[in-house]
């Protein structure tokens, strides 16, 4: 498969395109040889003369490797690609032969990768040999309309900085949507080599998640990006999303239509309380090419609500009750939501608050109690008549002085404003009656 690597995928390719790639003829008197090896160049046929001198002469090269002239015969040790080029035998200073020395390897199959960046640009093929090839290898690029015409030849350049062939293909604006076929051909001295038939496919998507949908245990919910390679700005892939649970060993496919959110769909039929295994893979939007391999699985388990049910403890389990007048469905476990501790926060404070106003009104009861008692004791001392006591016994021990003194006349001194009694002895109310 292509790997597809650069921003607006070429969507137009799809198959190799049945171009001629010979292997070139190589003239009469060229000596191929593999990089490495020891080559011998003859010079005669026959047996050299006694007086005869041989020397050779490489014609407006320089070779590298190590030279020795073995009687008639030049031999060449570990052949690099600069030894390549003509030799020329002189016998006496007249030229006896002239053979032509080809050093090369034999191209390996090419692999090559298409882009296109917008539809105003060219078509960019690419490919970039796992090892350096030689200064004669040559890359052609064969391109074929689905409308029967023949194969085209577009020439490809090696660029030595970043050691890969690169071919441009150009496309009318009036034939944008033409089905391409196209194959690359890779040739020099040694041998050729053809790109195998070859279907554009993308790679698969990547970070691949599975969430579950709150509320909803049947459901997940699948999200995915584009592969770094393909760049939605230009063309779009339409994306098949695969789901089973790990107990099923058979898989839903779903998918998506025209028009639905690109990267992610939401599962209605999972198995409650299982884990899921999903995996997604694109097609090229107009449908060329094939489908990308499958993603990597990504794991999710439905919503299971367990985490709900244990906040809100047996208010969560209480059914709703339609109202008795048909106006709703409003019940108690509408409030359900509220959490727990604003019930106990609620109902410890009006306890609190209960407590402290009993206390308050029982504090002042009692004060206003006793105030009403000390009241009507100091009346009944006032109110209480002062009674006159008989004189003294002549023979009572108790006293020799009177408790009450006679009434003075109002102008007296020290009569002062008393009444006819005088209560400034106290002990006047601790006598026996």
């Amino acid at each position: 498969m292509w790997a597809l690597r650069a921003a607006g995928v070429l969507w137009l390719l799809v198959a190799a395109a049945a171009g001629p790639c010979p292997r070139p003829a190589l003239p009469p008197d060229t000596v191929l040889s593999t990089v490495g090896a020891n080559i011998t160049l003859p010079c005669l046929q026959r047996q050299l003369e006694p007086n005869g001198t041989v020397s050779w002469k490489l014609e407006n090269q320089a070779g590298s490797s190590e030279r020795a002239v073995l009687g008639a015969s030049l031999l060449l040790r570990q052949v690099r690609y600069d030894d390549s080029g003509r030799y020329s035998c002189y016998v006496g200073g007249c030229l006896v032969r002239s053979l032509r020395l080809l050093v090369d390897e034999p191209p390996e199959p090419p692999g090559f990768s298409c882009y296109r960046r917008s539809h105003v640009k060219d078509i960019l093929c690419e490919w970039q040999p796992q090892r350096r090839p030689s200064p004669r290898t040559r890359a052609v690029l064969w391109v074929k309309r689905l409308t029967g015409e023949n194969a085209t030849e577009q020439r490809c350049r090696y660029f030595p900085k970043v050691e890969k062939f690169t071919c441009r293909v150009t496309v009318p604006p009036s034939e944008d949507d033409t089905f391409l076929l196209v194959s690359m051909c890779i040739s020099n001295g040694a041998g050729s080599a053809v790109s195998k038939d070859q279907v554009i496919s993308p790679d698969p998507p990547v970070n691949v998640l599975v969430d579950p949908v709150e509320s909803a245990p049947q459901k997940l919910r699948v999200n995915w990006t584009y592969p770094p390679s393909w760049d939605p700005r230009f063309y779009r892939l339409h994306f098949q999303v695969r789901y089973r649970a790990e107990r099923s060993q058979s898989y839903t496919e779903v998918k998506l239509q025209h028009g639905e959110k690109e990267t992610s769909l939401v599962i209605h039929d999972a198995w409650h309380g299982a884990r899921h295994r999903v995996q997604v893979r694109g097609l090229e939007e107009f449908g060329h090419g094939s489908w990308s391999e499958w993603s990597q699985e990504a794991v999710g388990t439905p919503w299971t609500g367990r985490t709900e049910r244990e906040g809100r403890g047996s208010l969560g389990a209480t059914p709703l009750c339609p109202d008795s007048q048909g106006l709703g469905g409003l019940g108690v476990g509408d409030h359900s939501t509220v959490p727990l501790y604003t019930f106990l926060v609620t109902g410890g404070s009006l306890f609190l608050g209960t407590g402290l106003l009993a206390g308050i009104v029982l504090r002042y009861k009692k004060k206003w109690r006793r105030g009403s008692l000390g009241q009507g004791k100091a009346s009944a001392v006032v109110q209480h008549p002062l009674v006159p006591l008989a004189p003294p016994s002549p023979t009572s021990p108790l006293s020799e002085a009177p408790l009450l003194s006679p009434p003075a006349s109002p102008g007296a001194p020290g009569s002062g404003d008393f009444g006819p009694f005088d209560v400034t002895n106290m002990d006047y109310l601790l006598v026996p009656q």
